[in-house]
């Protein structure tokens, strides 16, 4: 070993090596990825990060560089796959042998010398690039799974990324800066993450959810512009997007408005295409901006504020049809349009909404009516009642629907016109309250798209579409507390016409926050943020926090903002969902070396884990066991 090691540095990486390279002699190192002994030749394909390379060991071997010993061909007919090896030898072709599926397919090597480093036991699964082992044990095993191709293949996409963004924000005059991992809880946002203070007995410090607070901080210190590649914590329920630790691009800046952070984020997405994946948007987006949506909009006709432009098929508002046809002859709808002729709900803050997806005549043309019945069990996975539908004949008569049946014609007429319904489409309903009528028909419209193929069901399909989803509201109401709450933190700037309202109608408050959406994901959040004290008491107070508590909660900030803080604002843009979308990978954990299963365990080191009692009574922290 030491030879190798010492005297025989590598030369080449796996993948490295062509048919230019024939006749070199090489040092290669690296896994044993499959064996094959042929009674004479005993062939290995030598795996790294780069790739595989074949290994030949020919007892016959006989060239200017060396003759294969004995001792060696009897050393490579005990290795095994995983076997981490070196080998000396010279490049050769493959002549008629060539294999078009690897890069180094048109050469081989020809070995003179095997050294054997480490030997393996068998592996619970094969080191493959398409394998059908259960994602539990292949994270029990994570350093296993790493070793194949796929999960190299994202992890590197991550690498280029981060060297990305740093060159970018460097050349754009960006200081990275570091932030506190723990910090004072403070409410709002996702729930924190506690860590006990072993010398503040009985106090605890909270894992930063973000640097918030912090890159706020910087610029009041007067650092103009900060970014930073950060670890967040959040003990949120998880999904195929979220992990309890994740990674943000964190980005924030003095003296801009909403539009100049939009032209910086815009130019780092750019050159991240470019540089990482040899994409140019500027095909695609020739102004090198990307498009902007209001949030109203994006609500109103895609059910979210993450739409997914890949596709069609947006949703229609017919509530106000319903109502002004006194429900059209539809029963549910007329209990709807009952309430507002009544004064029970506002049209401008509807409690309860009647919304309809038009379904183009050649997409309906696929859907059997087996499928069509499976969708209904779909939507009441999500807590919807039902799923209404209607197709539309050559008279524009809605059949093969009970609707059809009891619908007025003026009614039936208005919806068909407002949707653009003609013959052969299908045309589904929701009706209810909002929430859950816009989550219903947001998710149904994606699961559409991926059964009729316009979308794949992971992964870009080629397709990269961003959008800036604009102007949301400040406040959002919290039905179990009846009280305002901020619906993305209490340091948002309200639009400039909208002060007036914090004190009469905060429902009504529009702000300057925004998302970076691609693909159906928010990829990127952030805010213009409230430098105005007195503004900033106004917010608190629409929120029901009095002056003592905003001073408990956020004194710290608050005492920063009253010594000079600058107009700023900022964003923050999700690493791994980034990384995660550019690569075509299929779920976050394909993107984060070691992750959190969904129910945030770790599989391979058995985290998290009981402590010994007297680390818990060093803490003053006594544990109360789960009901069995």
């Amino acid at each position: 070993m030491a030879r190798f090691i010492d005297e025989l540095k590598r030369t080449h990486f796996n993948g490295d090596l062509r048919a230019t390279d024939e006749g070199k002699e090489v040092v290669l190192f690296g896994w044993v990825a499959s064996y094959r002994d042929h009674g004479g030749c005993v062939f290995f394909d030598l795996r790294d990060r780069e790739g595989v390379t074949q290994v030949v060991f020919d007892p016959n071997l006989e060239g200017a560089h060396g003759t294969l010993s004995p001792e060696a061909y009897e050393c490579a007919q005990t290795v095994r796959t995983e076997w981490v090896i070196g080998v000396r030898g010279v490049v050769t072709s493959r002549g008629g042998n060539k294999n078009p599926k690897l890069a180094t397919g048109d050469i081989e090597v020809r070995a003179i010398e095997l050294t054997i480093f480490n030997k393996a036991d068998t592996p619970p699964f094969e080191i493959q690039d398409e394998i059908d082992t259960g994602e539990e044990k292949r994270l029990q095993y994570r350093y296993l799974d790493l070793r194949r191709a796929p999960l190299q293949k994202t992890l590197r996409v991550r690498h280029r990324i981060n060297q990305t963004v740093r060159s970018y924000f460097d050349a754009q005059g960006f200081l990275e800066l570091e932030t506190p991992f723990m910090v004072k809880y403070t409410p709002g946002g996702a729930r924190n993450f506690l860590v006990p203070s072993r010398m503040s007995a009985g106090k605890f410090y909270a894992l930063a959810e973000s640097p918030q607070l912090f890159k706020q901080l910087y610029m009041v210190a007067g650092f103009d512009r900060y970014f930073q590649i950060v670890k967040c914590f959040r003990d949120e329920a998880l999904r195929v997007d979220r992990q309890p630790e994740f990674t943000q691009i964190d980005v924030e800046m003095s003296f801009v408005n909403q539009d100049d952070i939009f032209k910086i984020m815009e130019g780092m997405i750019f050159k991240i295409w470019k540089d990482v994946a040899g994409i140019d948007l500027l095909e695609k987006y020739p102004s090198g901006r990307f498009p902007q949506m209001p949030f109203a909009e994006s609500m109103a006709t895609y059910g979210n504020d993450k739409p997914d432009l890949r596709f069609g098929m947006p949703h229609t508002d017919v509530t106000d049809l319903a109502v002004d046809h006194a429900g059209g002859g539809i029963p549910f709808f007329k209990d709807i349009a009952d309430k507002f002729t009544s004064g029970a709900y506002r049209r401008d803050l509807p409690t309860e909404i009647v919304k309809t997806m038009r379904v183009p005549a050649e997409y309906a043309a696929e859907l059997s009516r087996a499928e069509l019945d499976k969708l209904e069990d779909f939507v009441k996975g999500m807590g919807s009642k039902g799923l209404a539908r209607a197709k539309i004949d050559a008279a524009g008569n809605w059949a093969q629907s009970p609707l059809g049946k009891t619908v007025t014609p003026e009614f039936r007429v208005a919806v068909n016109e407002r949707t653009g319904a003609k013959e052969g489409d299908l045309l589904f309903f929701q009706f209810g309250k909002e929430a859950v009528v816009q989550t219903v028909m947001a998710n149904l419209r994606v699961h559409l798209a991926k059964k009729l193929a316009l979308i794949p069901d992971t992964g870009h399909g080629g397709k990269f579409e961003l959008l800036w989803v604009i102007n949301p509201p400040l406040f959002e109401y919290d039905e179990d507390t009846k009280h305002w709450a901020a619906a993305h933190h209490a340091f948002t700037r309200p639009h400039d016409e909208c002060v007036e309202m914090l004190d009469t109608d905060p429902g009504k408050v529009l702000c300057y926050r925004y998302d970076l959406v691609l693909n159906g994901f928010e990829i990127g959040g952030g805010s213009i943020r409230l430098h105005d004290p007195e503004i900033q008491a106004k917010v608190f107070r629409a929120l029901g926090i009095e002056d003592e508590e905003a001073r408990e909660k956020f004194g710290f900030l608050l005492d920063a903002l009253r010594f000079g803080a600058p107009p700023h604002g900022g964003i923050a843009v999700g690493m791994d969902r980034l990384a995660m979308l550019l690569s075509g990978a299929q779920s976050l954990r394909d993107v984060i070396p070691f992750p959190k299963t969904q129910k945030g365990t770790d599989q391979m080191t058995d985290a998290p884990n009981k402590v010994d009692a007297s680390q818990l009574k060093e803490l003053h922290i006594r544990v109360v066991e789960p009901p069995t």
